[in-house]
């Protein structure tokens, strides 16, 4: 799609009601997006789509509706406090910061250089990128500063004074609620493995570099099940389950061949 359809398609969203600018009579909040009056409808329409045919069409699938708000120790215990990050890095000269993997030379370089960044690598980043010669598309210069990781999870307090107040994440995903409840939903539903545990729900990400309308958010709705199976059977259920989700989207009336399954490393 080319920027000016990408355009014309983010005005007629706005013209006919499907999505607003968040706060746009005070300028808008970048990356953040309100759901007018049918972009509601339309949304409510898929969650209840979705809803239908992975909770009530499986009598071995529940739902449920986690808290936003969980213990720190969760985020801790799941790897989100300590490499839930984006490699940050901004020029000095325009003062704009840039997520390393989103620059596209600097993403070229990090392709030929790791597959994945660990925080002893930052400095090697670094020259590589000068090595590179690569510019700031703003200012054109490359007075780069170190780069370092930026935490994606946004944080707040919870307590009645500053100074004993508890640090409290706004969850960036919703599988923690279903880890966290997986006894209580076995015991209390009597359920048995295979199983699966599904929830709608919003989820928060700190964007650094925010952007492509609706498809980067730092506010957004999640609609996600876990399903739970014996050791020895895992891919047996992944095979099911992919032809079950995509026989699902295809439903929706779209063309075939805008889907495709990509395997993460």
């Amino acid at each position: 799609m080319s920027d000016d359809q990408f355009k014309n398609v983010i005005a007629h969203a706005k013209e006919y009601g499907f999505i607003f600018q968040s706060s746009e009579i005070y300028d808008g909040l970048s990356a953040v997006y309100d759901y007018g009056q049918n972009g509601a409808l339309l949304k409510n329409n898929i969650k209840a789509y979705w809803w239908g045919a992975m909770v009530q069409m499986h009598e071995n699938i529940v739902g449920i509706d986690s808290a936003i708000f969980m213990h720190p120790t969760t985020w801790k215990a799941s790897g989100h406090v300590d490499a839930f990050n984006d490699p940050l890095i901004d020029n000095k000269d325009s003062k704009n910061p840039r997520v390393v993997g989103y620059h596209e030379k600097i993403r070229s370089v990090m392709d030929r250089f790791v597959k994945s960044m660990e925080a002893e690598d930052l400095a090697d980043v670094k020259q590589l990128i000068e090595d590179e010669q690569i510019k700031c598309p703003v200012s054109g210069s490359m007075n780069w500063t170190d780069v370092r990781q930026f935490n994606l999870m946004f944080g707040t307090q919870m307590g009645s004074v500053a100074e004993g107040a508890s640090t409290l994440y706004l969850r960036p995903e919703t599988a923690q609620g279903i880890f966290l409840n997986y006894l209580n939903v076995q015991k209390t539903g009597r359920m048995k493995i295979p199983f699966g545990i599904a929830q709608i729900g919003k989820a928060f990400r700190n964007e650094i570099v925010a952007r492509q309308f609706i498809f980067r958010m730092r506010e957004f709705e999640q609609m996600e099940m876990q399903f739970f199976v014996r050791p020895g059977t895992e891919m047996e259920w992944y095979e099911k389950w992919k032809e079950k989700r995509l026989a699902w989207h295809n439903s929706l009336g779209f063309d075939s061949s805008n889907y495709r399954f990509h395997d993460h490393e």
